[in-house]
This record gives C-alpha cells, sequence and structure tokens, in this order.
C-alpha cells in the first residue's frame, strides 16, 4: 500500500536480511525537497497492518509532516507481515535483525544517515537493547514505559514469585497472535501455507518463562541491569506512576549519570497508555518533548535540551482512590538526577504477633501495572490492610521520590514464604489510598538467581525494594505501611497455607528535602479527558464464603476497522486462590479473528485455552490451539506441560 498525504509518502516495503527471511516495514517518508532526513524506528510484534495499524498512526504522521522526520515501522521477526518464526521475547535474531535493518535505514537516499529508536512497551525494550548494542547509525533513543531488568520487572516475575493475573493477559494473548497468518493483501501468493506453517512451528512463549523460574542468563539478555555501561547513545526514558516499568526511572538516570550519557527522564501520572489519553491524567502531548530529543541528537540543534534538567517528573498528591481516575492532583518537578535535595529519612518498625497469612490478600490492587480497563487503577485500600499487618507514621507534607526499602527481621513457619510491602496515604477517616508497593520470595531473599528454602522458625534478615514512586502527603494525612504474606491475583500466592513474625524492621524513604530551584516544566496538554470507556469491561471480584474461594474475573473486547479489513478480539480470564489450602487456577479464553476484505473476503480466526493449576509442587498447564477460516477449523495444537515451583 503506497499512499501520499500531502507532499509525504506511506511506503510498504521488504528487507531482506541476510538468512534470506524478508521482514515488512512501513515507511513513512517526508516531503523529498526537503532532502535526506533523520529515521525514527519503531519495531514491535503487535502487526503493524491490521492489530496496531491504527495505533500511533497520527504521531508517526506528525513526526513526518509537522517535523520532518522519516519514520520506519518494522513487524519482527515471525510476526504479522514478516517472515521467520517468532521463537520469543527479544531472541538473539531480533538484535541481530534489528543490526541489519538500521544499517539498511541509513543507507537509503532518502535517510541522512542518523537513525533513532523509540516505542512504547516492547519497542521500548529493544530500543534500550539495541543501545546497549552499539550499531553505528543509531545516534539516540527514546524508551516509553520499558524496563531495564526483564526478570524482576516485567510481566513475569516480581521479587522471585510468579505474576499470575498477567498468565491470563499478556502471557496467553501472545500464543493466539503468533500463530495469526501474515497479512495477505501484504504477504501475496502462498500467505495460507505461511499461516499453516507458523502455527506447526510455533510453541507459546509462556512455557520457556516458566522453565526460567529464576534470575540468571536468560533474563539478562536483554536487560540493561546491571551493566549500564553498554549504553553510550544519547537516552530519554519516559515513565508513568500507574505503569508497572516505573523502575527503569531514577536508577537508570543514576547510572547513566555515572557514565556521563547524555539523558533525560519524562515520569508523569500515566498508565500503560499514551501520555496524551492516559488514564490517569494530567495529559500531556509527548510529540514535541520527543520531537526536541530528536533534533538535539539526530539533528545537531543546539535547542538547550541538553543544558536544562535532566529529570521531570510528576508529583502525586493525596487524593482517594477509584478505579478510573481521571486526573490526579499534584505537580511537576525538574531536577538534576541524582539530586543535591534528595535525602532518607529512616522509620523504625516494631515487631508484631505471628500473622497468619491471607492468600487473597491483594484484590484492591489488582494489577502492578495498569493499563486499560479492566486493568484500572487501586481502590481503596483499608480492606486489605485489615487483613495485613500495619504500622502508621506522621507524613504530613513528606514528599517522596525514589525507591523506598524495608529491612525486615522476619520468620516463617513453612520453608516457602514470602513478604508483600505496601505504602499508602491514610486519610482522617480511614481512606487507604496505595503510594507504592514491593515483594520478596523469601526463598530468593540473597539473590533472585538463587533459591534456599527456610529454616522453620529461623529469624532471616531481608529487604524489600519497593517500586519507585513520588508522593507529596497533604495536612493531617499519614503514612501507612501494610504488611503481608501475598499480593494476589498481581502475583501467586505462597504453595501452601504459612505464619509470618515480623520481630522488627526499618523503614528507608527516599525523601526531597527541599524545594527545586528550577522552573516548574510546562507541556503541550493532551487529550481533555481519557479514552477509557467502561461499557462492556468486565472486573470482578467474588467471594464464595463457604467454599472458602476467592475468584477474579475479567471479560473484554473491541471490533475496528484495519487498513484490509476488520479486527475482532475477544478476551476472557478467571484466576481463583483456595483459603484454605492455597491451591489457584488461572483460565483465559482469547480469541482474534481478521475479516480481510482484499483481495479476497476472507475471515480468520486464532483462538487459545490456557488453564494453569498451581499445586504446592508444580504449575500445570494446559494451552488448546485453534485456527479457523470462516467456520472450517484449518488446524489445531494442544499442549500439556509441568513445571516445578521453586
Amino acid at each position: 500500500m503506497t499512499e501520499s498525504p500531502g507532499k509525504g509518502s506511506r511506503v510498504d516495503a521488504w528487507l531482506p536480511m541476510a538468512d534470506g527471511i524478508r521482514l515488512s516495514v512501513t515507511l513513512h517518508l517526508p516531503d523529498p525537497a526537503g532532502g535526506p532526513q533523520p529515521c525514527i524506528l519503531e519495531a514491535l510484534p503487535y502487526r503493524k497492518d491490521d492489530m496496531t495499524s491504527t495505533s500511533y498512526s497520527e504521531e508517526y504522521e506528525r513526526l513526518r509532516d509537522e517535523y520532518g522526520y522519516a519514520v520506519a515501522r518494522l513487524d519482527l521477526r515471525g510476526t504479522g507481515s514478516s517472515g521467520g518464526r517468532a521463537t520469543d521475547e527479544y531472541p538473539a535474531q531480533e538484535q541481530a535483525d534489528l543490526h541489519e535493518v538500521i544499517a539498511w535505514l541509513a543507507g537509503q537516499e532518502w535517510c541522512s544517515g542518523s537513525v533513532g529508536m523509540y516505542g512504547t512497551s516492547y519497542s521500548g525494550f529493544n530500543s534500550l537493547q539495541m543501545a546497549c548494542e552499539r550499531p553505528e547509525a543509531l545516534k539516540a533513543i527514546c524508551a516509553i514505559y520499558a524496563t531495564d531488568d526483564r526478570y524482576t520487572d516485567d510481566v513475569h516475575y516480581l521479587g522471585g514469585v510468579l505474576k499470575w493475573l498477567d498468565l491470563i493477559d499478556y502471557c496467553h494473548y501472545m500464543t493466539p497472535m503468533n500463530a495469526l497468518p501474515p497479512v495477505p493483501a501484504v504477504w501475496g501468493e502462498g500467505w495460507r501455507e505461511e499461516w499453516l506453517a507458523r502455527i506447526d512451528e510455533h510453541e507459546p512463549w509462556l512455557f520457556t518463562w516458566l522453565e526460567n523460574a529464576t534470575d540468571g542468563a536468560y533474563w539478562r539478555h536483554g536487560s540493561v541491569r546491571p551493566d549500564y555501561d553498554r549504553i553510550q547513545c544519547p537516552t530519554m526514558i519516559v515513565v508513568g506512576w500507574a505503569d508497572g516499568y516505573r523502575n527503569n526511572s531514577f536508577r537508570t538516570m543514576e547510572a547513566l549519570a555515572r557514565n556521563d550519557v547524555p539523558r533525560r527522564l519524562l515520569a508523569g501520572p500515566w498508565a500503560h497508555a499514551s501520555p496524551s489519553s492516559s488514564a490517569p491524567g494530567p495529559r500531556i502531548d509527548l510529540v514535541p518533548e520527543m520531537v526536541r530529543w530528536w533534533d538535539r541528537w539526530l539533528r545537531g540543534v543546539e535547542n538547550g535540551v541538553d543544558s536544562e534538567p535532566e529529570a521531570l517528573w510528576y508529583v502525586r498528591g493525596s487524593h482517594r482512590p477509584a478505579p478510573d481516575l481521571d486526573t490526579l492532583p499534584g505537580y511537576w518537578r525538574a531536577e538534576e538526577w541524582p539530586s543535591p535535595r534528595s535525602g532518607t529519612r529512616t522509620l523504625n518498625i516494631l515487631g508484631r504477633r505471628p500473622y497468619p497469612v491471607r492468600p487473597d490478600v491483594g484484590t484492591a490492587a489488582w494489577i502492578s501495572c495498569a493499563g486499560h480497563l479492566p486493568y484500572g487503577q487501586p481502590l481503596d485500600q483499608r480492606h486489605d490492610d485489615a487483613d495485613s499487618l500495619t504500622w502508621d507514621f506522621e507524613a504530613e507534607e513528606v514528599e517522596l521520590a525514589g525507591n523506598p526499602v524495608l529491612h525486615l527481621t522476619v520468620a516463617a513457619d513453612k520453608p516457602s514464604a514470602q513478604v508483600s510491602v505496601k505504602l499508602c496515604d491514610l486519610f482522617v477517616d480511614g481512606t487507604s489510598t496505595l503510594i507504592t508497593r514491593g515483594l520478596l520470595d523469601l526463598d530468593a531473599r540473597d539473590s533472585l538467581a538463587e533459591r534456599k528454602p527456610l529454616v522453620p522458625g529461623q529469624a532471616y534478615e531481608v529487604a524489600v525494594e519497593l517500586e519507585a514512586t513520588t508522593w507529596k502527603f497533604a495536612r493531617g494525612h499519614k503514612l501507612r505501611l501494610s504488611v503481608a504474606g501475598a499480593d494476589w491475583p498481581n502475583t501467586a500466592a505462597p504453595p501452601e497455607p504459612v505464619t509470618l513474625h515480623v520481630q522488627a524492621g526499618r523503614l528507608e524513604l527516599p525523601v526531597m528535602e527541599e524545594p527545586s530551584p528550577w522552573p516548574v516544566p510546562e507541556f503541550v496538554a493532551g487529550d481533555e479527558v481519557s479514552g477509557e470507556v467502561a461499557e462492556g469491561v468486565v472486573w470482578r471480584v467474588e467471594r464464595d464464603i463457604l467454599a472458602g474461594m476467592t475468584t477474579c474475573v475479567i471479560d473484554h473486547g473491541s471490533e475496528y476497522e484495519a487498513p484490509y479489513g476488520t479486527v475482532v478480539e475477544h478476551y476472557a480470564g478467571r484466576v481463583s486462590v483456595d483459603t484454605a489450602t492455597f491451591e489457584q487456577r488461572a483460565e483465559s479464553d482469547v480469541s482474534f479473528t481478521m475479516r480481510y476484505a482484499v483481495p479476497d473476503a476472507v475471515a480468520l480466526t486464532s483462538r487459545a485455552t490456557l488453564d494453569v493449576r498451581a499445586t504446592p509442587q508444580s504449575y500445570d498447564v494446559t494451552i488448546e490451539l485453534v485456527c479457523l477460516e470462516g467456520d472450517v477449523e484449518v488446524a489445531r495444537r494442544s499442549w500439556e506441560r509441568t513445571f516445578p515451583r521453586r
């Protein structure tokens, strides 16, 4: 497909790789009268020609038509319209491909030879990865909502504990998505044969993630942490405090500062959605901020972006919680980072009597990576607080910025246990608003790469790092520390009933001790209201009192037009835990239907179901995949695997 909006153009092209595989790329090329221009690359596995064909399309056109940049959007190997096989997230082959892609882009007559990478989530991840790889033509990156640590800061594990609710979302829906065909109108003859080959050779990515239950070489591949010195190119990081990847903020900026790498942090109140449309806001137009970055490092424009404070963040203020807040109170702050105005406040924790763990504590916080409904914002925490150990402290006018750390002396009566930690803003009337959280599998107390069973009754000194945050407490408010033995359904509950004994501890709070001397940042406003719609979305918590079962249920979907037809998505899932035995189950049913109008009218469906049962010893996984053309089944796959709980 080739279009010419104004004097720019949109061109679909094939990029041949060294091994003969062709990758599909869409090029948004500016008016050639302006001469060769830098190119900005986004590389992702989410099907640029149908499922995400309209995502950020206005952004690409603005970068091209308003600012004169070329933009390349690439389907990664084995996804969308590209050839090859999608074997995993961020495999070594992906980085090898991107080396070739960047060199190809830099060598085109319409390109100035300078390439930038950017993107949200997956394409933010691989922007960081390629910055570590240092291709010659890659001059700068902008990573939006992307982590520096794939093991403990992604959708797989948190503090050594399996992310439970994510099983029924991303961790499962990539199975049917990767079994979809290439877009027939783009691929051409032979698309059905390619589709059947994809299905036949496909293996769910989830299995690899469950096999790698501890940190190690698998997870370090594709992670920046701890070897930040591999990054030398200018790096802009965009973070949302309601997003799951907010730790790639203060610590990454500090590491880049040690290496004197040009850097910029922009951290807002946003969830895993565009800063221009996210709930919560306030929302901003990110494009002008990125353009200033690209202009400085891809065009060499002396616009002052490298002489300003490198860290801009939104300080969230005290507010009452709601699952679909449109905006949060607070204010913007500009700072150097590390800042000479940053300090630490230490609060001592007194011991408490033994605490029998409830496995379903956490339903008021739902998921650590908010995005679009039904994955919304935390509820009032007082109900979870009632089933936790809590300590309250005076906090009037305290301003947080960084990663709090809780040091505990704790014992358990079983070989396996975990500690869930939350900080909350406590109102005078008892309302409790979640600020930040952290989790640690006590088996991994010394290292996330090593598991050591606990000696029942023996006390251990452990440290739990909470997720990065900013916050300003209102007058009369208190800080509540909440400690529990589970954070469910965000993460899997312990394998069996267990009792914790918190004997002592101290909480280290990162605080801003002085006002900033820098002017308050100003931005172009984003959308007036968020794009979130609750209609047709199920987000439900069920408690079967007599059966002792707690269940969380989600259901949502959408139908929308794409360049070659219509896309229909549907997601349904449920997770449950037995509050007496701690046995758990996760079930998901996801389907994608592509109703292509060209070159022939055809409806193609990929549907997969997931059933994971957690026993004290194992995760027992069943996946069923069925693919249809119209109502006719063209292929079926099934898998049954068991993974030990480590």
